[in-house]
């Protein structure tokens, strides 16, 4: 044979190397967080819902996917900070959307519209769902429910009856469905465990957070804002809505005995119109206050920082708080604080603020006259205020969440939508 055609023994394999099968892409979990509040409203769930999205959007967690979802009923849209985040929305009426959730707890509907449109909107339907407010929708995958407060229960006269139906209804029922619940401060953990019975180990005690811009105000914008909310008179402060429960009437009885002490100073109450709060605008006629105590309305977050720095004493004898988002505020801004001695403040203020009993008047005012009268004790509250509202961020808020989030979801696994 020649050797142009001996034929050469083949090797037995290709020495080449073989491509290794490719793993198919992780997928990441997604989950969907109601940030309603931060869309509609201006006051405390607001916040939290706004700046906790904020936070974990800006950590990017490279274990999750977070998208938003809020009901579209008023026309209003995400804040701007918020607007390029994967979102959905429903246009449902605000009645409609609230007594749907509820029903879909009480008749057990297994396709609310929300999951749908989710499905249908997003690339991969949603693992787990935050409810941030008292809200929460029958769904077939695991969902968080934060509770802020229960004051519907402990103050029911200063909720209306409305609200206070609903909620007396549906709290238990959003408590049972939740897979995971969120607290915003122990003592409302307590409250919730004391009134409903629900498993500590279903609880998560999750602080909320300062806003990044409450901190002291630079003269020239103290100036500003002395000018225009309070006549460049010295002044006390009251934040909040305008509502009975903030015990506006222990605060006004305060200052008639400030002012008949010969202190001059005014009350700024700062806030939107709640209810019930006709009484209150007759009372500051009957003390004879009508021009010591100014109502700002509501004021732009851009002037509450030197709102508070300017403030000689800031004020909240409130009946009850969930968590106290303005004692924090005031202390981030370097104000002194006075607050009350009952509900979540004693946990929020700690030893950075004097704490009186909320309708003892002569408490108040006794508190109030010894910051205004010594210097050194006032120097002492700003200090030790600047340095508790600084254990208190959104960042550690976001990081806890997320791994609510990812205990929630290693240990349910979601029924098919």
């Amino acid at each position: 044979m020649s050797p142009s055609r001996r034929k050469h023994p083949q090797p037995a394999s290709d020495p080449r190397p073989t491509a290794l099968p490719t793993a198919p892409p992780t997928v990441r979990p997604t989950v969907l967080v109601d940030v309603g509040p931060a869309v509609h409203q201006h006051a405390g769930l607001s916040r939290y819902a706004h700046e906790l999205a904020a936070a974990m959007l800006a950590n990017a967690p490279t274990d999750l996917d977070i998208a938003l979802f809020y009901n579209r009923h008023s026309g209003h849209t995400l804040p701007a900070d918020l607007s390029s985040a994967p979102h959905i929305t429903l246009t449902l009426g605000q009645y409609g959307w609230r007594l749907g959730a509820l029903a879909g707890q009480l008749l057990r509907w297994s396709q609310p519209p929300v999951m749908q449109t989710a499905r249908r909107e997003l690339s991969r339907a949603p693992r787990l769902y935050h409810a941030t407010e008292h809200l929460l929708p029958y769904l077939s995958i695991p969902a968080i429910l934060t509770v802020h407060d229960l004051i519907f229960e402990s103050l029911p006269a200063y909720h209306t009856r409305l609200n206070r139906t609903f909620l007396r209804l549906a709290m238990p029922r959003f408590l049972a469905a939740a897979t995971a619940i969120i607290a915003v401060s122990a003592h409302t953990a307590h409250d919730i465990v004391a009134r409903y019975h629900v498993d500590t180990r279903k609880i998560h005690v999750i602080h909320e957070g300062v806003d990044a811009h409450f901190q002291p105000a630079s003269a020239a914008e103290k100036a500003r804002v002395h000018a225009r909310y309070a006549d460049n008179a010295p002044y006390l402060l009251m934040v909040g809505t305008l509502e009975p429960r903030k015990n506006h009437a222990t605060a006004l009885r305060a200052l008639q005995k400030l002012r008949a002490a010969g202190r001059p100073h005014k009350l700024v109450i700062a806030g939107g119109q709640g209810w019930l709060f006709d009484s209150i605008q007759a009372l500051v006629t009957e003390l004879g206050l009508e021009d010591a105590v100014i109502f700002t309305g509501y004021v732009p977050a851009a002037d509450l920082p030197a709102l508070y720095s300017a403030a000689d004493c800031f004020l909240l004898p409130s009946l009850y708080e969930g968590f106290g988002f303005p004692v924090l505020e005031a202390m981030a801004c370097g104000t002194p604080v006075v607050c009350s001695n009952v509900s979540s403040l004693p946990e929020i203020a700690g030893d950075a603020a004097r704490l009186v009993p909320p309708q003892d008047a002569d408490a108040l005012a006794t508190a109030v006259g010894e910051i205004l009268d010594h210097p050194r004790l006032a120097e002492t509250l700003r200090r030790h205020g600047l340095a508790n509202a600084a254990r208190f961020r959104w960042d550690a808020c976001a990081a806890a969440t997320l791994d609510v989030y990812r205990a929630t979801l290693a240990e349910k696994s979601p029924r098919p939508i």
